[in-house]
């Protein structure tokens, strides 16, 4: 989709302006999930010192602090701290079925997954963790949060309900992140999912639904559009339908689980309805944070 020096001039004041509000509430979140988090806490090469620990009888002379152990009958090791960053991608799709809400008032589900991913980011890049957007370049650093915050805010609105995540972007032994709502059938997953494994990338999928979408209260007459207008039903009896529709929203979620647990991935769902720091929570523990 196109567009003219007009419409990217306003983008971009728009991005501009909501990146202040975006990067307060990821911070709030991610004090709320993690305060202090500090992901790489571990003994190994690097210049930090971390603790005093009793020498073993694996520890060389050189390697005991002996001012430390002079104060004590002990003889104590001065461990530093594991340096070693680790990667991590995050993709959010970019569909246009993102920007659903099914009430005034209630962010969107894009809105909602921008919020995890600077959150997310803001948490590993605490960690010393490398963090970019997948098929940007990742980078360390308290800057990264709020490039990765820009860069969410500009992308451009797809044309199509439901993208598909840059696979050419996997690096090995990266660990990466996918958010969207999978409602149009990911076809693209199972490729995607077999050349990370390839590539010893693992990860986590997250489904993410508006709670409309996930009890489809709908009665009576109605129509139901796709977002980007490609498809269109019309029913008189909508609450006849939500049998039939939950029931392919259980296949959908099985699906996944299945394709990721192939993978080595995690598999999890989340509403705009809930506190987002259940979910940040969620990613924070099973990243091993």
């Amino acid at each position: 989709m196109s567009l003219t020096p007009a419409q990217l001039r306003a983008r971009a004041e728009s991005a501009s302006g909501a990146l202040p509000a975006l990067l307060l509430a990821a911070e709030r979140l991610a004090q709320q999930v993690a305060p202090g988090a500090h992901g790489l806490r571990r003994a190994g090469p690097g210049e930090d010192f971390w603790q005093y620990r009793p020498a073993s009888s694996g520890d060389s002379a050189r390697s005991i602090d002996w001012r430390r152990s002079a104060r004590s009958d002990a003889q104590f090791v001065r461990d530093r701290e594991a340096q070693t960053a680790q990667t991590a991608a995050i993709w959010v799709s970019g569909g246009r079925g993102m920007d659903f809400t099914g009430a005034e008032g209630r962010e969107t589900k894009l809105d909602r997954a921008r919020l995890l991913a600077v959150a997310l980011a803001m948490l590993l890049l605490r960690g010393g963790e490398k963090v970019g957007l997948l098929g940007e370049p990742a980078r360390t650093g308290r800057l990264q949060a709020e490039r990765l915050a820009e860069s969410l805010l500009a992308a451009a609105p797809m044309a199509q309900d439901d993208a598909a995540p840059p696979a050419a972007a996997l690096r090995p032994q990266s660990r990466v992140v996918l958010i969207s709502d999978f409602l149009a059938l990911p076809d693209w997953l199972p490729a995607f999912l077999a050349r990370a494994a390839g590539s010893g990338v693992t990860g986590v999928i997250i489904q993410l639904l508006d709670p409309d979408e996930e009890s489809f209260p709908y009665e009576g007459a109605a129509v139901f559009r796709s977002a980007g207008g490609g498809l269109r039903h019309e029913s008189r009896d909508a609450g006849g339908l939500r049998a039939a529709y939950l029931d392919r929203l259980a296949e959908r979620r099985a699906f996944l689980a299945a394709e990721a647990m192939r993978a080595g991935w995690q598999f999890g769902h989340a509403s705009t309805a809930e506190p987002p720091s259940d979910r940040l929570g969620w990613l924070w523990r099973v990243l091993g944070g």
